[in-house]
């Protein structure tokens, strides 16, 4: 899909977007509906990142040209995936959270803000700097030197093999499969932090198939989750083909016929959303609207809607490169602005949502291919 994105018709209908329904409905709805190797050795304890240190707003002086996970070299994906483990084995910089490491403090960040920045205007501006932030950490904390990665699932959505087989399941050069089934339990939630369920006729333990038993996080306890909760758990997946038609490319091209900012934001979180399709495809803790990010294909899921949302800018900057619409808070009546301050606790400074809109501009300094 990459030659074709840039020229598709820009063209959609008002009832395209009125037909949808917000990504977060959809967990709750289908629950109705369906009755390795060594880690990369850490380079410092707090990284302080370089592009922190140049204005926002000035022209890159270098890029990072972000690939698809299948297009990098074998050798880029192990050291990828090597630099995630090295984040696993470095401390939070900020230790009074319950993050227990690096990467954690990641995921321990979205949780804490996952209210603010769901079903708003920032969504796809606050997620983008996070992205950019995780890539940052890769390379100057623990010494990754390949391009940022993304997970086109349109490439296995649109071929009729099963999902499992797809390079970004495997269990050398990818990351790992799917859950067991019997090998994972959800815990109890006395103070209904969990986020989870309740799920009708087994439907839970679908979604929350199992531990993933194979792969380079096959041993990984991740402290945080499911929701808001702080547990002891493996990388829990469900992977289930049957939402493969959710992201499609055809599925893609039609969400970027949105004629402004409004529009493709709604169609991206809608009931078919590509945002939901790829969350629940994966299963297990990816379906966790706060602790999705103990899964590390949550980036890669992000990276490829933040590149869906650059081509349908790159389409008609003049028009779209700062375009922006919907509320501050979720079902709130403020409008956000280019100037609405954007938050990353422990992770970076603060930035407004102007400094993430245009690719080509410090903090961000980076193109897809």
């Amino acid at each position: 899909m990459e030659g074709s994105v840039s020229s598709l018709p820009l063209i959609a209908s008002r009832s395209l977007v009125e037909r949808m329904i917000p990504f977060y409905f959809l967990l709750s709805l289908a629950a109705v509906v369906l009755l390795s190797g060594a880690a990369a050795t850490p380079v410092s304890e707090r990284g302080v990142s370089t592009a922190a240190t140049k204005a926002p707003g000035t022209p890159c002086t270098s890029f990072d040209h972000r690939k698809e996970w299948r297009d990098l070299t074998v050798e880029q994906r192990l050291d990828y995936i090597n630099a995630i483990l090295c984040l696993h084995k470095l401390p939070p910089r900020d230790k009074t959270r319950a993050a227990t490491s690096r990467y954690e403090e990641f995921q321990a960040t979205h949780i804490l803000l996952t209210d603010r920045v769901h079903s708003v205007g920032h969504f796809l501006p606050w997620h983008r700097h996070l992205g950019t932030l995780y890539g940052n950490a890769l390379r100057e904390e623990c010494g990754y030197n390949g391009p940022t990665a993304y997970w086109d699932w349109s490439r296995d959505a649109d071929v009729s093999t099963p999902i499992l087989q797809s390079p970004i399941f495997d269990p050398v050069t990818g990351f790992g499969g799917d859950g067991v089934p019997g090998t994972y339990t959800l815990p109890p939630d006395p103070k209904n932090e969990s986020a989870i369920g309740p799920f009708p006729g087994g439907f839970g333990g679908r979604i929350w198939k199992g531990c993933v038993m194979d792969g380079p996080f096959k041993d990984t306890v991740f402290h945080l989750g499911p929701g808001r909760m702080i547990t002891d758990h493996c990388l829990v997946r469900g992977v289930d083909d049957q939402w493969k038609p959710m992201l499609t490319s055809e599925n893609v091209k039609n969400m970027l016929k949105a004629r402004n900012y409004e529009e493709f934001r709604l169609v991206i979180d809608a009931f078919n959303g590509i945002h939901g399709g790829g969350h629940i495809l994966v299963g297990g803790e990816m379906t966790n609207t706060y602790s999705a990010g103990a899964d590390p294909l949550f980036y890669l899921h992000h990276a490829n809607l933040d590149r869906v949302w650059w081509h349908w800018q790159q389409a008609d900057p003049a028009n779209r490169l700062y375009d922006l619409s919907g509320p501050t808070t979720k079902g709130g009546k403020i409008p956000v602005t280019l100037d609405f301050e954007l938050d990353f606790p422990a992770l970076g400074p603060n930035i407004t949502v102007r400094d993430t809109m245009d690719s080509a501009l410090e903090p961000n300094c980076f193109t897809y291919e």
